[in-house]
């Protein structure tokens, strides 16, 4: 079966660019990693170089098999990475996907950054994919992150208990967030109205 994501795409914003990720960035993605805050709810330390370059090489394995496709963000004033974002849980039979896997350097939180990813995400998913749900997950305790997916736009659907288990094999409850295409068209115009607003104070 043809994958429903075609490689490779780019995906450009004004402030960052996504990219495929590529055996190229691992180095650099890495490096940007080594900040324990950006993992503190994530069910494996991003800071451990061979674990991190084992769970890149992942995510290209999952490309090619039509399950994830993986980004990274880049800053186009500088040409540097700001972190990485994913198209995951890819289920063309049914029109549906996740975006998750995001994580930013903190030199990025809280700006225009995050609110661009998603309008570039959700704008390719529901028009040119066509999706009829695009879902979002985060750790139940992510009270940051979990305000940020509010903020886009997304309705909260509830807390999947023991949802993923995480390296030292304690379990995480996940809340889980979506948008659904026939609310596409509202919710572009609250995250559009909101990425405008942090782009003035970029």
């Amino acid at each position: 079966m043809k994958n429903w994501i075609d490689y490779p795409i780019e995906l450009k914003g004004e402030v960052v660019e996504l990219h495929c990720l590529e055996e190229s960035h691992f180095e650099e993605l890495i490096a940007l990693a080594n900040d324990k805050r950006i993992w503190a709810h994530y069910p494996f330390d991003g800071t451990n170089p061979d674990r991190f370059r084992s769970l890149l090489q992942g995510l290209i394995a999952e490309r090619e098999a039509g399950r994830r496709y993986p980004f990274v963000i880049v800053n186009k004033a500088t040409g540097k990475l700001a972190g990485s974002t994913s198209f995951l849980d890819i289920q063309p039979e049914h029109k549906k996907l996740e975006i998750g896997f995001t994580w930013l350097h903190p030199d990025h939180w809280a700006t225009v950054v995050n609110p661009e990813c998603k309008l570039l995400l959700l704008t390719y998913a529901f028009e040119t994919l066509k999706a009829v749900r695009v879902q979002l997950k985060t750790d139940e305790n992510n009270i940051r992150s979990r305000t940020a997916i509010q903020k886009i736009g997304a309705s909260f659907e509830g807390i999947l208990r023991n949802d993923m288990l995480r390296d030292d094999l304690t379990h995480r409850n996940s809340a889980y967030f979506s948008i659904i295409y026939q609310e596409w068209e509202e919710k572009k115009e609250k995250l559009t109205a909101l990425y405008q607003l942090k782009l003035k104070e970029f």
